[in-house]
């Protein structure tokens, strides 16, 4: 199993990116998917979740109302919306897929390599 992470960069305060998490072929239809971040010196952190079957989500009350996770079946890929970006996003980004306990955890059994989101003026 393979999650490949792509669509970070560098932008200014209130702009957007569009991060995308591939799975690889071989995958059958993953539980929930996750995106998860990591500040230098900060421990990683819980950003959004998506339940494969309904589209149910969850997302951490830092970015409500300005991140929007989201999945196309057809192409086994996740997606987070980021909208309104802080200097307070800037990190590292990883998705992940299969979580052992709760959906906010960090236990979850696969992870993709992570992309670097940098904001700042």
């Amino acid at each position: 199993v393979q999650l490949q992470a792509s669509g970070g960069g560098s932008v200014q305060p209130g702009e957007s990116l569009r991060l995308s998490c591939a799975a690889s072929r071989r995958t059958v239809s993953f539980h929930i998917m996750g995106w998860f971040r990591q500040a230098p010196g900060k421990e990683r952190e819980f950003v959004a979740a998506i339940r494969w079957s309904d589209g149910s989500t969850v997302y951490a009350d830092s970015v409500k109302g300005r991140f929007t996770i989201s999945r196309d079946n057809a192409k086994n890929t996740v997606y987070l919306q980021m909208n309104s970006l802080k200097t307070e996003d800037t990190a590292v980004y990883y998705c992940a897929a299969d979580p052992r306990t709760g959906w906010t955890t960090v236990y979850y059994n696969y992870w993709g390599q992570g992309t670097q989101v940098t904001v700042s003026s």
